[in-house]
This record gives C-alpha cells, structure tokens and sequence, in this order.
C-alpha cells in the first residue's frame, strides 16, 4: 500500500510499468469533469472508473482484494476513509475472476488511513483494502485499475 499526494504518483513511475500512462493521463485530463463511468486507457489493462460511491461506516464497508489488478484509489469531492488489511491476515474466500475481486464483508480492518481530495491510495494484490468510508452519503471518485 502506498498513500501520498497525487501530486507525487510519478515518483512511483518504476513501480510498474503502466504507471507513467496514468501519470500521461492525469495530466491530461481534470478528473472532476471526466463523466461518471469507464474510461479505457490501454484496454483491459489500465482504465479509470470515476463513480459515485456510497459513504460507509467503518462496520458497513466491505473488504475486498484482487488478484490480477493494482487500485489507485483518489477521492473527489470529500475525504475517504480506507480500511487496511494485509491480504496474509484475511480467511480464505471466494474469488470472481471475471470481476477479479474476493470480497470479505463483516470483518473489521487492521488499520485506517484517510486520504483528502489531492491524494491517492494505492492497493496491491497483497493489500486488503475497505474503502468509500466516509462521513457523506456519497462521495465522487476515481479507480485507476492497473494490471499488476
């Protein structure tokens, strides 16, 4: 997991090799007026959900990890809670390949980080991660899908 200003994703460029295109891509395009939706970038392998999400509670968010997919999670419109979890820690669940994700619902997360409007958190497949906590009914924001 990696939480910072989004300001400074380019210095994670080396991480993965889709990364500098989601750097290409922040800087050329406002994501606040990107319409809500899927946004391909290069196919299946990188693209940008923007959403609205419903504000959850710490006991109502669900945590979730993916097995082919890294998140690049940055709130919108309000500050987002996430719950983290290392994946090594989680039971054992059911996978949705199609959607890639395993989703943990009822369990209580190891730690919490909030991120205000300007930062991102990324998620790695090891990283089992509850967002959209957020003390608003709905919240505005984007999910950068990277293929891992």
């Amino acid at each position: 997991m990696i939480i910072d200003k989004l300001e400074n994703l380019k210095n994670y460029a080396s991480v993965n090799p889709l990364f500098p295109k989601v750097v290409e891509f922040l800087e050329q395009n406002d994501l606040n007026a990107l319409e809500t939706g899927k946004h391909e970038i290069v196919g299946k392998d990188l693209f940008v959900n923007i959403q609205m999400a419903k504000g959850r509670t710490p006991a109502e968010a669900t945590i979730e990890t993916h097995n082919n997919m890294i998140d690049i999670q940055i709130p919108l419109s309000d500050s987002e809670t996430f719950g983290y979890t290392q994946r090594d820690r989680l039971p054992a669940a059911e996978y949705n390949a199609e959607k890639d994700i395993t989703k943990l619902p009822g369990l209580a997360a190891d730690s919490y980080i909030t991120c205000e409007p300007g930062m991102m958190a990324i998620f790695f497949p090891q990283d089992g991660h509850a967002p959209c906590i957020a003390g608003v009914p709905e919240i505005k924001k984007a999910i950068f899908k990277v293929k891992a």
